[in-house]
């Protein structure tokens, strides 16, 4: 069988513009095509796979659990449930949790909040700040909160109840809520995955607390791809040294089992309550066994400190070889968390690495961006760039 698929299935629909590769297998950072072709993953399921592929670890919980029960339902107890919310309370310093499926989910689930919030005090057409370039899924509400109006085009019309401003201008944000009763939050990625790349920076986010707690409003920070481990810390915007008020998390969560989950803290976690939200799959028994197990894992290999030294290396290595380059934009990030902005679309790119056995991302059309597993070595990590930068020399030096 051929690795290369030349056309979409006729039983799928047709969402997903895919590279002609079908996958088997994977072993650490490593993975396999059905023709047995072997490449190094960089982009480890979009900053799902925190583990890399096969973990020695993980796997065997993972049977474990599927032995003993998959799934129940939230009319009971989920043992491993009460311990992965006391360990994101205890690594977060919030307060509760509520578990669902994935990052659209837990985003809809912080709007949803913020909306209750409002009505609970009396605001009946509540407003959400949002932010130029943000992705925070593709749900009408999360979608409406998103700023890519190409995903937009079609679905219209979008949820009315956002004010867009731009990224790092507080007085951007003051002037567009100024003199407005009916706001109530602001919601925002701390480094931006779909955007391109796009960190806050930590004065704004300081600033930007300081805002919330003078107006009341909800500090709801997006932490679905930045979050659990990737930039170094466990949640990016520990780096500002703030907590927000509800702070959306999923992808490297479960390791690559589907979970998300939203973390609220004093002035949040009381406004659910029985009948006001729920899921059906969402706190089940195997995906807490895999949140459970994943932290542990990180906390006992110490992957932290692992991908603000590997992030590091990845930055200094890059900026060496292209920072001078006039088609290098600019190269940012944190951890293990980079984009590579070029001054024109790199699409071409995706495919020719993957041809080179390696698997990258483009996004917001001028991007690469490098999401590896937290396990990557750093031999791997010089692998990759053995791989990517003379990619990147030869297209830049195609370009007119």
């Amino acid at each position: 069988m051929s690795a290369f698929i030349e056309a979409a299935s006729p039983h799928t629909m047709n969402t997903y513009g895919r590279l002609p590769i079908a996958l088997t297998h994977g072993q650490g950072c490593r993975v396999w095509d059905i023709n047995g072709k072997e490449y190094l993953d960089a982009l480890a399921g979009i900053a799902v796979n925190t583990l890399g592929h096969n973990h020695p670890e993980l796997v065997p919980a993972l049977q474990d659990q599927l032995h003993k029960i998959i799934h129940t339902c939230n009319y009971f107890h989920v043992p491993d449930a009460e311990r992965l919310a006391a360990k994101l309370v205890e690594l977060s310093g919030m307060t509760n949790v509520f578990f669902c499926n994935s990052g659209l989910e837990a985003n809809e689930a912080a709007i949803k909040l913020a909306r209750k919030f409002g009505h609970d005090k009396g605001i009946t057409k509540p407003k959400i700040v949002v932010y130029e370039k943000a992705f925070h899924g593709r749900s009408i509400a999360t979608l409406s909160a998103t700023a890519n109006v190409k995903l937009q085009q079609g679905f219209g019309p979008m949820l009315e109840g956002f004010i867009r401003v731009p990224l790092n201008d507080i007085e951007a944000l003051k002037h567009a809520t100024a003199n407005d009763p009916d706001v109530v939050a602001v919601f925002f990625e701390t480094i931006q995955g779909e955007g391109g790349i796009n960190p806050v920076r930590a004065e704004y986010l300081r600033e930007i607390r300081a805002l919330c707690d003078q107006k009341d409003w909800l500090l709801m920070i997006d932490e679905v791809q930045c979050g659990i481990g990737r930039t170094g810390k466990w949640f990016a915007h520990q780096w500002a040294g703030i907590v927000p008020d509800v702070m959306p998390l999923a992808k490297g969560l479960g390791s690559g089992v589907p979970i998300g989950a939203v973390v609220a803290g004093p002035k949040a976690a009381q406004i659910f309550q029985p009948g006001n939200h729920g899921t059906t799959f969402g706190g089940n028994p195997l995906a807490m066994r895999a949140g459970v197990e994943t932290i542990r894992i990180m906390e006992k290999d110490g992957l932290l400190a692992h991908a603000a030294e590997l992030g590091a290396h990845f930055n200094k290595q890059l900026t060496e070889s292209l920072s001078n380059h006039p088609g290098i934009k600019e190269i940012r990030g944190q951890g293990l968390m980079i984009g590579i902005e070029f001054n024109q679309p790199c699409g071409v790119l995706l495919k020719r690495a993957a041809d080179a056995g390696l698997i990258i991302n483009v996004t917001a059309d001028t991007v690469v961006r490098l999401l590896p597993p937290l396990i990557m070595t750093t031999a791997e990590a010089d692998e990759v760039l053995s791989i990517l930068l003379p990619l990147i020399h030869t297209f830049l030096a195609e370009q007119p």
